[in-house]
């Protein structure tokens, strides 16, 4: 038992010292809001798919279908309030567009082109319209100016397998009106004769080898980026982006298709577009912390002379003196107070006996008194004689008295009278004020009180 005890004040004792230095380092360590903080420029990076809009239409649209496409950017505030980004960032991917069709042969189309694209947007995020700082998801809108290369590409030629050479054979794509992709050209000669093929979409021949009249045009072009969407802070390090960037292009020749086109597949006027739609993340590594952490040396409190003054001059401060009211000279201990070197409760400045025995009777001066002493002091004249003891005994007649008849209960409280003797009795009362706080009576607070002072004066 005694090990138990001692390994129990242990542990009482380590916990004491774990909560006091934690309380020392609360009160010199203090989190701050940093009000002034430098913002360096934020990394990030994304993946999602694209869709191209164009003169070669794919038979099918959604922004959560296509090709894959990715985006690496750099950003950082450019203006005072925090409210402007500059984002320069890279977009690669592939885009794509298959025209199928089963009644004009001509009009099967196919094309696909890596691209490569350099630019820069300016974000905007509505933070500065929004009062809480602590907000978690931010709605954004961007424009930007970039440079985009492309290398397009068609899948013209597939193959066949040939049983009598017993291998593949490569050839053109041919298609027919009853819908179907064949080695020859539709004649009727070539019905019986020619093999059906499927498309293996590898996408191998350059479109400029085509010469629709368009010549050697340049590969690249530029691109004006419209993006939107919501960024989602997940700490104050970290930020996920859901957003849609609508790219126009100023070229109408991504996929060969332009309303200049002399021969071959001609196309509608207007520029050739593309969509990007994306998730990036956006890592936070250089800037500033949004609250810093203060070390002191000394804990800054407001100075209270009424805590830090020493009115009895004792050397203890009033906050901390137990005794404040010590006469001056006086030697005190910790606490404050006068020093009782005997312990027999009467201050060495006041004990006439400085040494008395411990656990002896003493006077109000330390003077030793001895038991004959003690008993003279006892005052006999507030003893109870036996014959008036029942007055200080709860007796039941106490709380069930008889009204005189003089005292009438008022008309609001004769409902609490239930056994009708014209006397609300100590227990009627309890019962109303239980039926009171049970939401049951239908008395107010006033009307308790004046119930009690009734009761008392019946």
């Amino acid at each position: 038992m005694k090990s138990f005890l001692v390994v129990l004040l242990l542990l009482l004792l380590t916990a004491a010292l774990h909560a006091q230095e934690d309380e020392f380092e609360r009160l010199l360590n203090e989190e701050v809001e940093n009000i002034n903080p430098v913002y360096k420029p934020v990394v990030g990076f994304g993946v999602g798919v694209m869709n191209y809009f164009g003169d070669v239409k794919n038979n099918y649209y959604s922004p959560t279908i296509g090709t894959l496409g990715y985006k690496i950017n750099l950003s950082t505030y450019i203006d005072n309030k925090h409210v402007l980004k500059a984002d320069f960032y890279f977009m690669g991917g592939k885009i794509n567009g298959n025209e199928r069709s089963y009644t004009n042969p001509p009009d099967n189309f196919n094309f696909q082109t890596s691209i490569y694209n350099f630019g820069f947007d300016i974000n905007y995020d509505f933070d500065h319209l929004y009062r809480k700082k602590d907000r978690r998801i931010h709605p954004f809108i961007s424009i930007g100016f970039s440079t985009m290369l492309f290398n397009s590409k068609t899948d013209s030629i597939g193959s066949y397998f040939d049983p009598a050479l017993e291998s593949d054979i490569s050839s053109r794509y041919y298609y027919w009106t009853d819908g179907t992709i064949r080695n020859m050209p539709q004649t009727a000669a070539n019905v019986n004769i020619s093999r059906i093929m499927k498309r293996d979409f590898t996408y191998e021949t350059p479109l400029r080898e085509h010469d629709w009249g368009l010549g050697q045009y340049p590969e690249y072009a530029f691109v004006i980026p419209f993006d939107f969407g919501i960024d989602m802070m997940l700490s104050d390090r970290l930020m996920i982006r859901l957003g849609n960037s609508f790219c126009y292009t100023f070229s109408d020749v991504v996929d060969h298709v332009s309303s200049k086109n002399t021969s071959g597949k001609i196309g509608k006027k207007g520029n050739d577009m593309f969509n990007f739609t994306y998730v990036s993340f956006h890592l936070d590594l250089f800037s500033s912390a949004k609250t810093l952490r203060i070390e002191r040396l000394f804990r800054e409190m407001e100075f209270d002379p009424m805590l830090f003054g020493d009115e009895d001059n004792d050397g203890w401060m009033d906050g901390w003196d137990d005794c404040p009211g010590t006469p001056l000279g006086v030697v005190t201990d910790s606490s404050g107070c006068p020093v009782d070197s005997d312990n027999d409760g009467i201050y060495d400045y006041l004990d006439q006996e400085p040494f008395s025995t411990p656990g002896a009777y003493v006077d109000d001066e330390g003077v030793e008194m001895t038991e004959d002493d003690v008993i003279a002091l006892l005052d006999k004249s507030l003893a109870v004689g036996r014959n008036e003891i029942d007055r200080y005994i709860r007796r039941p007649e106490f709380y069930t008295r008889q009204n005189n008849g003089n005292i009438q209960i008022p008309e609001k409280f004769k409902s609490i009278d239930t056994d009708q003797d014209n006397y609300i009795s100590f227990d009627e009362m309890l019962r109303e004020i239980d039926r009171y706080f049970d939401f049951e009576s239908t008395l107010t607070a006033n009307d308790i009180y004046e119930l009690n002072s009734f009761f008392f004066s019946q």
